[in-house]
């Protein structure tokens, strides 16, 4: 299913998300503008490898631009290809503003940037060897997806569905597939060498998105409403 937009409205414009979907546009035409040598030289020093987050490995000849740990908050605004790209700007563009409304601007940069960095070490962490450097924003808005689906499970997406065209589904619906496909993804991807999808990053941020969002979230708002419309 792919999100085209949702039924719950807003009481203030998502400043954070659109500024956070800018810098990633920006970034990936930096990208994409390098000569091929030196794009994979940025995405080696801009990604989050794993061994050198956890100190298990020199840095490469290239060099290194910042402090690896640094690069747990960069490597979410580098994605791979174009539509590694669209895809997790759509995700953020439907489900991210209602997370910044229900927090406020700072706190939804806060609770953004520390759902990424648990959702990188989570992937991480199922390979602390790895020298495969991470990108993508999808830990972070993994986390936005996990408070969305505690805070507005019945609100209705408009989702695109193959066969079926577009029609209305509860987020809770939506958004609980989706983390099912994860952890199935997930489970047969132990092992496996190389890159490719970071599942465990999407559940780490998930995971993380649903514990902190009661930390964040103003006190007026409820658990599992509708919509910002009431429950």
């Amino acid at each position: 299913m792919i999100p085209l937009h949702d039924d719950n409205p807003t009481e203030r414009p998502p400043i954070v998300t659109i500024a956070s979907i800018a810098a990633c546009v920006l970034v990936f035409l930096y990208q994409a503008s390098l000569p091929a040598g030196s794009g994979d030289t940025f995405v080696f020093q801009y990604g989050a490898i794993p061994a050198l987050v956890f100190g298990a490995a020199d840095p490469p000849e290239m060099g290194v631009a910042i402090p690896a740990y640094a690069t747990l908050i960069t490597s979410m605004f580098l994605h791979g290809g174009w539509m590694h790209l669209i895809g997790n700007m759509l995700y953020l563009w439907v489900f991210g503003n209602n997370i910044e409304d229900v927090m406020g601007h700072a706190k939804y940069v806060g609770f953004y940037l520390i759902c990424g960095i648990l959702a990188a070490l989570s992937h991480a962490l199922t390979d602390p060897s790895s020298s495969v450097p991470m990108v993508g924003a999808s830990g972070a808005i993994s986390g936005v997806l996990g408070a969305y689906v505690l805070l507005f499970p019945r609100a209705r997406v408009l989702v695109m569905m193959p066969g079926l065209g577009a029609t209305r589904v509860p987020a809770g619906v939506v958004l609980g597939m989706w983390f099912v496909m994860q952890l199935l993804s997930g489970g047969m991807s132990i092992g496996s060498q190389g890159g490719g999808v970071a599942f465990f990053a999407h559940i780490g941020g998930f995971l993380a998105g649903m514990a902190l969002i009661g930390l964040f979230k103003r006190p007026d708002v409820p658990f599992f409403a509708s919509s910002r419309r009431g429950g």
